[in-house]
């Protein structure tokens, strides 16, 4: 889970976002009661896709502490995040600023591929959701999650519903099922009631769990 709209740095509020949470407080009265508590929060939008994607990269099963030490070693040696930049920096000074050798691999793959025009980032605002996940985890080291995450910051898709999302499921658990385990399919029937606005119900549920939000 992560970025938020921060103080001193207003972010642009999804089109759809107090149409979404009308909606659903009306349908969810837990939903609803999130929604109060939490109050006016949405995630900021982030802008390049190919420098989103190689910050999520970076930043997969490490500590967010961890993520931005590596992230500001890695500007150091790259300072603009682009296909071409990243390709001529090289796989060596990326091992180098403590980048893994996986993941180094990974961002490498990435580089080639936005290059190689082997994916459509021009074409994600005509695509639907599963045609740009699709589109994406061909790519080495990018998976479901990731990619529903950058559904969710990078083009504020609406309905997104990363079932693989830790704080998704322990927010429901909580939430809703008094901290029992609770099964995909539970889930699935509980999301029936937020469509078409499953992002805005996990983004509360994110929210609900922590104070202050925090990047991934």
């Amino acid at each position: 889970m992560s970025g938020a709209k921060k103080a001193g740095a207003p972010a642009q509020m999804p089109s759809y976002w107090k149409e979404a949470t009308a909606e659903l407080a009306k349908r969810d009265r837990i939903m609803r009661k999130l929604i109060a508590q939490t109050g006016d929060s949405y995630p900021a939008k982030r802008g390049d896709p190919f420098k989103t994607l190689t910050r999520s990269i970076i930043g997969q099963q490490i500590s967010v502490k961890s993520a931005e030490s590596i992230w500001l070693r890695f500007k150091e040696v790259c300072p603009t995040c682009s296909p071409v930049n990243v390709m001529k920096t090289g796989a060596e000074n990326f091992l180098k600023c403590g980048l893994s050798k996986r993941k180094t691999e990974y961002v490498m793959d990435l580089a080639g591929h936005f290059r190689k025009r082997t994916v459509h980032p021009e074409k994600w605002a005509e695509m639907s959701d599963e045609e740009i996940i699709a589109d994406l985890t061909r790519i080495r080291g990018i998976g479901r999650w990731t990619a529903e995450m950058f559904l969710i910051f990078n083009l504020h898709r609406p309905n997104v519903l990363p079932l693989d999302d830790v704080g998704l499921i322990k927010g429901i658990s909580t939430a809703y099922f008094s901290g029992e385990p609770v099964t995909r399919m539970e889930v699935r029937e509980l999301a029936s009631n937020w469509q078409p606005w499953c992002t805005v119900a996990t983004w509360y549920l994110w929210r609900s769990l922590m104070a202050i939000p925090v990047e991934y």
